[in-house]
């Protein structure tokens, strides 16, 4: 009887506990979600205060908040060199000046996106705190779009400053007389101006001084702008809807509403000019040059590393092998370029020096003299002259590990790549590349060959060095589209410069078929004899680039893929787009987006008309390709 009981009261038990686990998911679960920023209670000083010399600022709101990224947020016009100190308790927001306000000033806090609720972090969007130190607040505005010059994509995080100083050095030399911020959108607004005149202008200001400091991004006008305000009264008119009831013998009844004027009031609105001004934002051809240093992976050779890409190679001295250990006399440094072989890439900031000399190859520690152009702190490039040292240093190895090393030593064989394969462009060179500098070639030990059927028919052809230091090759023929060739290269038919010669060997490609490719040709509506165009992938990477052609501009060998198409002004004609340069106030180069993406296919020719002066340059861009340039993603 007793295990009977035990039994029905374990049961009874269980079902317990499953109900209250059941009630667990009844009742509230919290309700929807809250996407309500936090609201504003009180602010001191209100916003549109007077004569306040207070050394706080203090804004209530109705629930918890958190501050996210104050120093990027957080703006104060005029700009002050010691930013005031931000924080956030509880519901309150505090913030206190490290520097006396300005008499007879209009100060304007933007808190931009730094103010969110606790919880679930809904931001409070550009809340401003307006107050004067003086008996009149000054409310002019000026607002517009900043857009980066090269790809007319806006720019957000930017500063936007005016001068009342129009001087060219105030821009270099004294803050902003007031500032705003770019948004996501490249938008900006510069609130709370006196009316005069001013210049206006765009900085990155990575000094965070708000003066220009060379290397920073920048935009600027050369006109003056006049901030003024005018009010218009426009007429709005308040419908009234009545209700109509129709009895039909078909239908039945049915109700009909329509609309009737009730009264017509007219508003008296407020604009604020200008309104529509453009910025183009750009980086001068202004990065700092300097030496970084050398590097001697391998005895043969030494790299040299630059900061930025040069204009004119470095003058190098060296001791004569024979006078390393002498006294170092003048007569003892020489042109280094009899000892080695250079070999720059295509901006000079990497080069790289082939030993060629045994004598100063078996050397682990060379001594150079190197003359090469420095920027200064203006960014000016001036003669800097440095002594710069190429040590190698042997890996370590073991007496058994270096004897294995020889036993299993072979002779070493001058490797040969090249750039063939199945589906040759029409348009490539057929290059062979080699891992040392070539020495010299015998002609005769090159055969190509055309395979026709499955005959292959010798051709005749010519090489050439692509490159100084000779590590590249050119093949040169005419390739004909859908053929097939073949080079063979006999062994020894190449030798490099420290007397490593190639095995035999042979490279095939067939060419692609025209019908693989499209073909665009643009012409332009309104013609501009400087005007080049620019062929680009969705990623706007420059697939090709043509000068204008009255006739039309016609891109060949296109493969078959979805293109958008850029147009420059070359102003200088210097056959690429330039950027701007402040101390000349040159601007720069005026960009234009057709407005549509171009569906290329395969084997169709396609005819395009362009006027770029038809659509205004910040409607031109298509959408898809259209992207923010904010100054944390440089």
């Amino acid at each position: 009887m007793m295990d009977i009981r035990l039994k029905h009261y374990s049961i009874l038990v269980c079902l317990l506990l499953l109900a209250g686990c059941a009630n667990r998911g009844i009742g509230p679960q919290g309700g929807p979600k809250d996407d309500t920023p936090p609201k504003v209670l009180k602010e001191t000083p209100e916003n549109g205060t007077l004569n306040y010399h207070g050394k706080r600022a203090e804004i209530v709101f109705n629930e918890y908040l958190q501050l996210d990224d104050v120093s990027n947020n957080v703006l104060i016009s005029p700009p002050q060199q010691h930013p005031p100190e931000v924080k956030a308790v509880g519901k309150k927001i505090t913030l206190t000046f490290e520097e006396p306000l300005k008499d007879s000033t209009t100060y304007t806090i933007d808190f931009g996106n730094a103010i969110g609720d606790f919880h679930e972090k809904n931001i409070l969007r550009n809340y401003t705190l307006s107050f004067s130190t003086c008996d009149v607040i000054d409310s002019l505005e000026v607002n517009g779009y900043l857009v980066n010059a090269e790809d007319l994509n806006p720019v957000s995080g930017i500063i936007i400053g005016i001068h009342q100083n129009a001087d060219d050095t105030a821009f270099s030399t004294i803050p902003f007389t007031r500032v705003g911020k770019t948004d996501a959108n490249g938008h900006f607004y510069v609130k709370n101006i006196r009316e005069n005149d001013y210049r206006i202008y765009a900085l990155e200001d990575v000094s965070r001084d708000y003066i220009y400091q060379p290397g920073e991004g920048i935009a600027f006008t050369e006109e003056i702008i006049h901030p003024y305000c005018h009010t218009e009264v426009e007429p709005d008119t308040v419908w009234l809807e009545i209700t109509d009831t129709i009895v039909s013998d078909s239908l039945g009844i049915e109700t009909v509403v329509r609309k009737e004027v009730d009264t017509i009031r007219f508003d008296t609105y407020t604009y604020f000019e200008p309104n529509d001004l453009i910025l183009w934002f750009f980086k001068e051809d202004k990065t700092r040059q300097y030496f970084q240093r050398c590097f001697r992976e391998k005895q043969h050779f030494f790299r040299l590393q630059f900061g930025a890409p040069q204009d004119s190679l470095p003058i190098i001295r060296a001791l004569r092998p024979s006078e390393v250990d002498s006294t170092k006399s003048d007569s003892a440094w020489v042109d280094w370029t009899q000892y080695a072989l250079l070999q720059a890439s295509d901006t000079k900031d990497t080069i790289i020096y082939w030993l060629t000399d045994s004598a100063v190859i078996k050397q682990d520690s060379l001594i150079m003299e190197m003359t090469y152009m420095k920027s200064d702190s203006l960014y000016n490039l001036v003669p800097q002259t440095d002594t710069i040292y190429a040590v190698y240093r042997a890996p370590r190895i073991s007496e058994k590990a270096k004897a294995l090393m020889e036993k299993r030593k072979k002779a070493p064989v001058l490797g040969i790549n090249s750039n063939a394969r199945a589906k040759f462009e029409v348009y490539d060179d057929f290059l062979l590349s080699f891992p040392t500098p070539v020495k010299e070639y015998v002609a005769d030990s090159l055969h190509l060959f055309q395979k026709i059927d499955t005959v292959y028919h010798p051709l005749k052809f010519k090489i050439e060095p692509v490159d100084s230091a000779y590590l590249r090759y050119r093949i040169i023929y005419p390739w004909k589209p859908e053929q097939q060739y073949e080079l063979r290269i006999d062994s020894a038919a190449f030798r490099d410069v420290y007397g490593v010669v190639n095995n035999a060997g042979k490279h095939q490609m067939m060419v692609k078929s025209l019908e693989e490719y499209s073909t665009l040709t643009v012409k332009l509506t309104t013609y501009d004899d400087r005007a080049r165009l620019q062929l680009l992938d969705k990623n706007e990477k420059v697939v090709k680039e043509l000068p204008a052609s009255r006739a039309g501009t016609k891109f060949e060998y296109i493969g078959p893929n979805t293109y958008y198409l850029r147009l420059y002004i070359d102003e200088n004609e210097d056959g690429k787009w330039t950027t701007g340069d402040w101390a000349t106030h040159r601007q720069p180069e005026p960009v234009f987006y057709f407005p549509s993406k171009l569906p290329l296919r395969a084997n169709w020719e396609f005819e395009e008309d362009f006027d770029f002066m038809a659509i205004p340059q910040l409607d031109s861009k298509p959408q898809e390709i259209l992207k923010d340039v904010s100054s944390k993603k440089k």
